[in-house]
């Protein structure tokens, strides 16, 4: 596979091709994603949950961002490597250029951060910087405790019309994609259709120009908790169980 690059998501959108992303955290997943074919991936701050056992991502840390995508970035991918932007680390645009750069320099190529117009400013700081960047409308993880816990977005009109304004403004100000979470499906859909950039879905619907996963949902390897919307293609954790049952049996 080639180098995956920010031109080559977007062409992606002109072509009609889906675009399959997941997460990874570490070197040897970002590795095994990578020779899976996978051309975009995100060290998201989901491994709060499924990686260091935080009750949800406002506990993730920069330091923590920069060490997992560190990890990730050492297996080389051909793949497109992005990084989550931490809770609390774009408040200012100051603040959001020094982190997003902070990313970079431990591998990202891309940054992610949740928001629309309200986080505008360091949007455009961010892409002015030459930093690419992702936005992330609908449902924000970040914002969970001040939500009440996850629920799906656009239902009501004005929330309908806040996403798809808030969505051109991203892409107006640089943005190459939008990932969208818990979306209704038929606001997806009309964001989808009126954007250039791509959206990509969790949650959203089959609409959208790509979808992306936590692997660790993907895979069945966080048996405690899945999505609704998720479907496991392998059950990961009764295989091990499984493997290191027969192990201890094979110790007499």
């Amino acid at each position: 596979m080639t180098k995956i690059t920010v031109e080559t998501i977007r062409a992606m959108k002109a072509r009609g091709e889906k675009i399959a992303a997941l997460t990874a955290y570490d070197y040897p997943m970002t590795k095994l994603l990578d020779e899976a074919g996978v051309p975009l991936l995100l060290v998201g701050d989901s491994l709060g949950m499924v990686v260091l056992g935080y009750p949800d991502t406002t506990h993730v840390t920069m330091a923590e961002m920069e060490h997992h995508v560190r990890a990730a970035a050492r297996a080389k991918p051909d793949a497109l490597l992005g990084g989550d932007l931490p809770f609390q680390s774009y408040e200012t645009v100051s603040s959001a250029v020094e982190n997003a750069k902070r990313l970079v320099a431990a591998g990202a190529e891309f940054v992610k951060a949740e928001g629309g117009r309200e986080i505008l400013s360091q949007v455009q700081a961010i892409v002015a910087a030459g930093i690419s960047f992702c936005g992330h409308l609908g449902m924000l993880p970040q914002h969970v405790l001040e939500e009440g816990g996850y629920h799906i977005k656009g239902k009501k009109d004005a929330e309908h019309q806040k996403l798809l304004d808030d969505a051109k403004a991203l892409a107006d100000a640089g943005a190459f994609a939008i990932v969208l979470e818990l979306v209704t499906p038929p606001v997806a859909k009309e964001i989808s259709q009126s954007l250039l950039i791509p959206t990509i879905g969790i949650g959203s619907g089959p609409d959208c120009d790509g979808q992306i996963l936590v692997t660790h949902d993907l895979v069945g390897a966080f048996p405690w908790f899945t999505p609704r919307f998720v479907k496991p293609r392998v059950n990961c954790a009764a295989e091990i169980k499984s493997a290191v049952a027969a192990w201890k049996n094979s110790l007499g």
